[in-house]
Formats: C-alpha cells, structure tokens, sequence
C-alpha cells in the first residue's frame, strides 16, 4: 500500500480573527506543522464578515504579508473539496466585522498508523472529535476536585 491509496483523517477548522488582523505567528506555526509532515493543506480559503453581514471569500493572491501574514504561503491550496455553499456556512459562523481561515488538512502523522492497521484487517468504526474546550473544562474540574 502506497501513500497515495492511505490517507489520514481529513479535518477543516474556522479561525476567526477581528477585523483584518490575521498576522503571521497563525499562518508560520502552520507551515511548521506542513514542514515537519504532521498535516497536509487540502484548502484554505479566507473568509471575511462584513460589519452589515455580508460574507465573501477572499482570493489569497491578492493580498500580501502585511494582510495575510503567513497564510499567503498557502496560495493555491485548493483540492476542490470547499465550496461556495462552504464559504456562506463559515460565514454564518463568524460575527460581522471578522475574518477567518477556514482550513481543510489531513493528519500525516496517521498515515504509518493507518497503513499497519489495514495491513492487519483493522478497520475504522468510529471516530469523533473532542473539542479543546470541553477537554480543559474536564481537566479542570478533575483538578477541582482533586
């Protein structure tokens, strides 16, 4: 089985930043994540809330550094997998006045995993994602009432 026919699990995030304040810290630690072969960048596409509430997509080439920050680094990463419908469902998530990166990007990191287990018959069942949040409110309150 080659890399090609084993994938990671596939995840998109929406990263909503105020106003157009997107720097490059974000976009630098992603590119280290991309260097060191944890994740692969399927799409990413930057969204923008107006203050009245209109949502649009804005083409990544057209803005530079000072904009985007490290994001730019991104230009192109479009898989097909995002839509219009895409754009307009991130939108409703985002308070006007904002802007976001919405990410789509597999987890490399799996790929060895995910190989082996195949190999032995193994196949996945289940999955899901726990939120951040609800891991820190459960870690905390063990350490509350520890």
């Amino acid at each position: 089985m080659t890399d090609e026919e084993v994938h990671g699990p596939i995840d998109f995030v929406l990263i909503e930043f105020q106003g157009d304040r997107l720097n490059g810290e974000a976009g630098a630690a992603l590119l280290d994540l991309v260097d060191a072969g944890t994740v692969r960048i399927w799409d990413l596409l930057v969204v923008a809330k107006d203050a009245d509430g209109s949502v649009r997509g804005i083409n990544i080439e057209d803005l530079d550094n000072e904009h985007l920050g490290s994001f730019t680094a991104f230009s192109g990463a479009q898989s097909g997998l995002l839509s219009t419908d895409d754009v307009d469902e991130a939108g409703n998530a985002l308070e006007p006045g904002t802007v976001a990166a919405l990410i789509v990007y597999e987890n490399t990191w799996a790929i060895p995993f995910i190989r082996a287990a195949r190999s032995a018959g193994g196949e996945v069942v289940a999955t899901a994602r726990i939120p951040a949040d609800t891991v820190i409110e459960v870690l905390d309150a063990a350490d509350a009432a520890s």
